[in-house]
């Protein structure tokens, strides 16, 4: 029996913690587990069999951090590691398969870092290549925290073997990643992109997953994993430990298969031990497979958008048609000014953004790839791909970090045969036009025949009906006064007789007619009545945003009628929308290089503080505009309000502005607040959360010395004592380096450095930083900065 008919048919097992194994082995402090592959091949192999003894179906190769930015000879250290887990796997009878084993590049993506997303599928799909070809079942991409990278990985997977895919990533207790996304952003994406299964696995403990399964289950159609720690870990003896034993993690596998997962094992802390009495315990509990889900869902990097439920709201304003100024934008490459209608629709309370820039003298697919890229560094909406031109429809959705709502296809055999690939592929909601060979049919019952083609052709490329909403496209009433009705029966005949969603562009209706706006909103009322679920529109007019809230608190999707409270509260009377005129924003609350940075509009914000710089004081441009708006997103942050692409983009804003306040003091850096290193421990070369917490400290105006990565402890404390180092952080993101943390803080007290030490890392807590002897254990970037400033005294 193959994986996949395996996960369909019973409760599958995964192994445990190979790292925990490797070190109960003599895997020393910053020792690369991978070179075991090689030298201590048995070792590797007696592993493997412990686990299938405990009655495993499912081993791991011993290749989490294999790449080629740690190994010259990476295709040795992947064959070595499948040829040892075959032999093991050679000795047992029964469905036993082996999982390529991929862990994260240690490096962030841009635009929060340096790493190409192409560059990363590329490192990828090295890997991937040597594993297809050595002989592997399937390939698990597992403690994933930023579903960009999450993405690249599976993507490098899909298009470099035929082999199943797994997928698991890393929640926090708030059921977030990293980088922002919740459960339903990630099963969008990555069953979109064709994952076979997707869970988590990490960071936390059976106690916190069990709550976080359910979130899952009532997402995903395909199966769902849970290979949680051995609870949290502390420190004994130098030796990494879990608070949780194997008859208490077993007992909460069998609630956690019970709330909907059915790939089940472990992973940091649990041994053979804990595998073999969660089988015992889960072996004959009902397998309930997953169902299929029938959401229609987007998603961007934090967050799905379901439609269907309520109204679903699309700014229309990134768009040329009919705007002087963004064709002018366009033609002059002004990318803030294209965000600025992005931040201030999404402020305005639209749910997607469209993205449309199609002009005859750019080259689209070039421009579609950076406002995309742009636009999601600086607003957490969904987006919709809107363009004609297949090249810039792919490009656009193969960088998109999230699964797209993409516009559009139509009736005809040339355009299903050009975007369907497409969706397929890459994953996304299709917007399909009802127009066929011989044009926009005249009657409802027309328009829904194409419809029914479109998702009938869908289905030929193995795309289901919930990704394609219907757009059975509204007329203007000007030149046909019937249009509207047509636009109205085929909504209702679409939703009734193909059971899929429908959107407009609704403004259409009032083409050509004075005050527009009375008549759109009036349709827009009639056409969400008759079962409209999205609508392209303009968030900046009255009287559609009237609409929108009036409609929801009488259907009664306004709980006590909050939303429309607050709308009826603070809107200021118009009878004709405007769009919102450039000059406003001076006016607007709040300081303009205060919000240009909570924002993360980079670019804006060093203009406007040049600007500033002109009549004001640089330092009190410092202290009562830059710094408060990094204490904002920092608050924000610390709230779960703010997600760590926002803090880092915002931080980028405000470096902008803190370079225009260094030109115009001649210095090179200004007065520093005080030097502290940061290191990632010896034998971990991931430096994501080290570089995180260095953009914050720079910005918050201190000296960063950055040792790196991989960083021996002599080196630290070198630096340290050199340099009368206050302040040391110290970063770990695997289990079998922290040991190489704690003999760097011994080190350093050894030495005498007056250096505080605080340590961050996914694999640290309280507990165990208090153990190792640290001063101070940030969950976070921004704690890090607060204990900075009560050491510094600021």
């Amino acid at each position: 029996m193959n994986i996949l008919d395996k996960i369909k048919t019973s409760i599958t097992y995964f192994d445990g913690g190979f790292g925990t194994m490797l070190q109960q082995r003599g895997l020393a402090p910053g020792e690369l587990p991978e070179l075991w592959n090689i030298s201590h091949s048995d070792v590797i192999t007696d592993i493997h069999r412990e686990y299938l003894k405990s009655g495993c179906n499912i081993v791991t190769t011993n290749t989490f951090g294999a790449n080629r930015f740690k190994f010259s000879n990476l295709e040795e250290i992947i064959t070595s590691a499948i040829a040892n887990a075959k032999k093991a796997v050679s000795e047992f009878d029964g469905e036993r398969y082996i999982a390529y084993d991929i862990g994260s590049l240690g490096k962030m993506l841009k635009p929060l870092g340096e790493l190409d997303f192409e560059e990363a599928v590329s490192v990828f799909a090295e890997g991937i290549k040597i594993a297809a070809g050595a002989g592997v079942d399937l390939i698990l991409i597992e403690t994933m925290n930023d579903s960009y990278e999450t993405k690249a990985a599976l993507l490098a997977a899909k298009e470099n073997s035929d082999l199943p895919v797994f997928v698991t990533c890393v929640y926090d207790e708030n059921a977030k990643l990293m980088t922002g996304a919740d459960p339903a952003a990630m099963v969008a994406m990555l069953e979109g992109l064709g994952a076979d299964a997707v869970g988590m696995n990490c960071s936390l403990g059976p106690a916190q997953m069990v709550k976080l399964v359910p979130l899952l289950a009532a997402e995903a159609s395909v199966p769902v994993i849970v290979n949680p720690n051995a609870g949290l870990p502390k420190s004994v003896d130098g030796k990494t430990v879990y608070d949780v034993d194997a008859d208490a993690f077993s007992d909460y596998m069998v609630q956690i298969v019970k709330s909907g997962a059915s790939i089940v094992g472990g992973c940091c802390g649990t041994t053979p031990e804990y595998i073999r009495k969660t089988i015992e315990k889960t072996k004959d509990l009902p397998f309930i497979p997953q169902t299929f889900k029938n959401h229609t869902v987007v998603s961007s990097y934090t967050h799905a958008v379901k439609i269907g439920h309520t109204p679903v709201l699309i700014g229309e304003r990134i768009n040329p048609t009919g705007k002087s100024k963004f064709k002018q934008a366009l033609r002059d490459n002004n990318i803030d000014y294209i965000l600025g209608e992005g931040v201030a629709q999404e402020e305005a309370g639209v749910h997607i953004l469209d993205v449309n820039v199609g002009l005859p003298e750019i080259n689209e697919p070039e421009m579609m790839v950076n406002v995309v890229k742009e636009l999601q560094a600086v607003s957490s909406l969904p987006l919709q791909i809107d363009t004609v031109d297949p090249a810039a429809m792919e490009q656009a959705m193969r960088i998109y970090n999230g699964k797209p709502l993409v516009n559009s296809v139509n009736g005809k055999k040339s355009s299903m045969d050009a975007v369907f690939p497409l969706v397929k592929k890459y994953g996304g909601v299709v917007i399909a036009l009802t127009i066929g060979e011989k044009g926009i049919p005249e009657t409802a019952q027309g328009r829904f025949e194409i419809a029914k083609n479109i998702v009938d052709e869908a289905a030929k490329y193995g795309i289901d009906k919930k990704n394609i909403v219907a757009d059975p496209l509204a007329m203007t009433i000007s030149s046909d006064v019937q249009s509207a009705n047509v636009t109205l029966e085929s909504i209702r005949l679409i939703e009734e007789n193909l059971g899929i969603h429908t959107s407009l562009g609704v403004s259409n209706i009032s083409f050509g007619l004075p005050n527009r706006d009375f008549v759109t909103s009036t349709f827009f009322a009639i056409a969400l009545q008759s079962g409209l679920d999205c609508a392209i529109m303009n968030p900046f007019s009255s009287e559609m945003m009237k609409t929108y809230f009036c409609y929801k608190a009488l259907r009664g999707m306004d709980e006590n009628c909050g939303e429309y409270i607050n709308f009826a509260s603070n809107i200021t009377t118009q009878s004709v929308a405007q769009s919102k005129p450039r000059e406003q924003e001076k006016n607007e609350p709040g300081e303009p290089l205060t919000k240009a940075i909570i924002k993360g509009l980079k670019e804006k914000a060093g203009v406007i503080a040049e600007e500033l710089l002109k009549t004001e004081d640089p330092l009190e441009v410092i202290n009562k505009k830059i710094i408060p708006a990094l204490d904002i997103v920092g608050k924000g942050f610390e709230e779960k309000t703010v997600f760590l692409p926002q803090l880092l983009m915002s931080a980028e804003a405000a470096k902008s502005a803190f370079e225009a306040v260094r030109a115009s003091l001649s210095t090179e850096g200004g007065e520093s607040k005080g030097q502290i290193i940061l290191a990632t421990v010896k034998g971990d070369i991931h430096d994501i959360g080290k570089n995180i917490v260095k953009v914050l400290l720079s910005n918050y105006g201190y000296d960063v010395i950055d040792l790196g990565k991989d960083v021996p402890p002599e080196a630290i404390c070198e630096c340290a004592v050199k340099n009368d180092i206050r302040l040391v952080g110290l970063s770990a993101l695997m289990t079998t380096t922290v040991p190489a943390m704690e003999e760097t803080i011994k080190l350093l007290r050894k030495s005498g450095a007056k250096a505080k030490v605080v340590v961050g890392g996914a694999v640290l807590t309280q507990e165990y930083a208090d153990m190792i002897g640290a001063d101070k254990y940030a969950k976070d970037a921004m704690e890090t900065v607060r204990y900075a400033e009560s050491i510094f005294g600021q």
